[in-house]
């Protein structure tokens, strides 16, 4: 097997966390990497990569690619990996990954794994891991095509951390924009600004039901900054309005694994817990105490949440002092 190339991910001209969780599945795959950083500022961003042990920091820098289009950005990390000649083309499957990666696989005709959730190596040969039926089933497959293309599960790669050295920083061309660039115009994007920690990167995470109803900020909020952790929700709170959209955890919201995961009011339906059962400690919160969430927590307290939560965030201030 060649070499892997890792696509990072930017924001607001820095590299994401999620990009550490594909260095982490490079590493495991055991074979040389190289990391590219493509959009408007990659230049500056890519010095945060260069102790990570990659053979090179690849940049494609340039005005045209301020803001993500996939027309304009799946060119380019295609003609990299043609060109360098990489067996494994991989990112980590966020929104940004899950919507570039099938179509760089499309290009080179690559087969894909998505969203996978462990890979081993056997001889050089690589098999993938995936979860199915909202993880309560895995399938393993390889893929037989000269490019393998992945995405990888973040909540199941742990954040690499730096392991020293300096790599090379290299310019790369930027390709032009693929078919149909020109018929697909970048209008905004709506943002959640919060002065918390994102979901994808929380270490602590406080998440409420839809028993919380329309008090479920004045609930969770203070137990959240006293804890420092990002605020999440089931689909059933964000459907009723309780929530916006983008607290969502579950099967078809945010995938998170943080070291320690508030369940308040969520009675457990399969579409949350697929998104949240890898976290490392669950602590549940119900009044229903036949609740599919206890199945899966490692603390539990059946009682009305209305009354626990504030005691809880009253100790927690307390013991911080």
């Amino acid at each position: 097997m060649s070499d892997t190339l890792i696509v990072a991910e930017l924001a607001d001209g820095k590299i994401k966390k999620t990009t550490h969780s594909a260095i982490t599945f490079a590493r495991q795959a055991g074979q040389p990497f190289s990391i590219l950083v493509i959009g408007a500022g990659a230049k500056a961003a890519a010095a945060e990569l260069t102790g990570f042990g990659a053979k090179a920091v690849l940049v494609a820098d340039d005005a045209s690619l301020a803001s993500y289009v996939a027309e304009r950005f799946a060119p380019t990390v295609v003609e990299v990996a043609r060109s360098g000649g990489f067996g494994v083309v991989v990112a980590t499957a966020s929104s940004f990954g899950k919507d570039l990666m099938p179509r760089v696989a499309a290009a080179l005709d690559a087969g894909y794994a998505g969203d996978i959730s462990a890979v081993s190596a056997d001889g050089g040969k690589l098999s993938y891991k995936r979860p199915m039926f909202a993880g309560n089933a895995y399938g393993h497959c390889t893929i037989s095509t000269a490019t393998q293309i992945v995405s990888v599960r973040q909540s199941e790669f742990t954040a690499a951390e730096p392991s020293g050295g300096a790599s090379d920083v290299k310019d790369v061309a930027v390709a032009p924009a693929g078919p149909g660039a020109d018929r697909v115009e970048f209008v905004k994007f709506d943002q959640v600004k919060s002065a918390r920690p994102a979901l994808g990167e929380a270490k602590v995470i406080v998440a409420g039901g839809r028993a919380l109803k329309e008090r479920f900020n004045e609930v969770l909020e203070p137990l959240a900054d006293a804890l420092g952790a990002g605020v999440g929700a089931s689909r059933a709170a964000c459907d009723a309005g309780y929530a916006p959209s983008d607290y969502q955890v579950g099967q078809t919201g945010k995938i998170v694994a943080p070291a320690l995961y508030f369940a308040i009011g969520i009675s457990g339906a399969i579409q949350h817990l697929a998104g949240m059962k890898g976290s490392k400690v669950i602590v549940a919160v119900n009044k229903d105490g036949d609740a599919p969430i206890f199945q899966v927590a490692d603390y539990g307290l059946v009682a009305d949440l209305f009354g626990v939560v504030p005691e809880l965030t009253s100790a927690v201030i307390a013991a911080k002092g």
